[in-house]
């Protein structure tokens, strides 16, 4: 059974950093890119960062240089680390796996509310 679950969300005021984490429970983990997803009302989806098993990284546009992705994989956790949060970075902010040569991830976590005030 795939389950991914984040923690670690929550109401920052703007300049601030919050750590989000996500544990999970998915066969072969340390084969798996995760990434990290989010979603602000009235906007769709958009993949923020992945790393693939060995730690390479790919980051947004939109968050480089305050965004930081890591993994675990002894601990099947995956974390975003957020510094310098903006208001516009207010989101649902969901972990995602999916396999090294797909393109499309197959499981989502519930999510977490990150919610910066200005």
């Amino acid at each position: 059974q795939v389950q991914l679950v984040e923690s670690g969300g929550g109401l920052v005021q703007a300049g601030g950093s919050l750590r989000l984490s996500c544990a999970a429970s998915v066969a072969f983990f340390s084969r798996k890119i995760m990434g990290w997803h989010r979603q602000a009302p009235g906007k769709q989806r958009e993949l923020v960062a992945s790393i693939s098993g060995d730690g390479n990284t790919n980051i947004a546009d939109s968050v480089k240089g305050r965004f930081t992705i890591t993994r675990d994989n002894a601990r099947n956790t995956v974390y975003l680390q957020m510094n310098s949060l903006k208001p516009e970075d207010t989101a649902v902010y969901y972990c995602a796996a999916r396999q090294p040569w797909a393109t499309e991830y197959f499981t989502y976590g519930q999510g977490t509310q990150v919610t910066v005030s200005s």
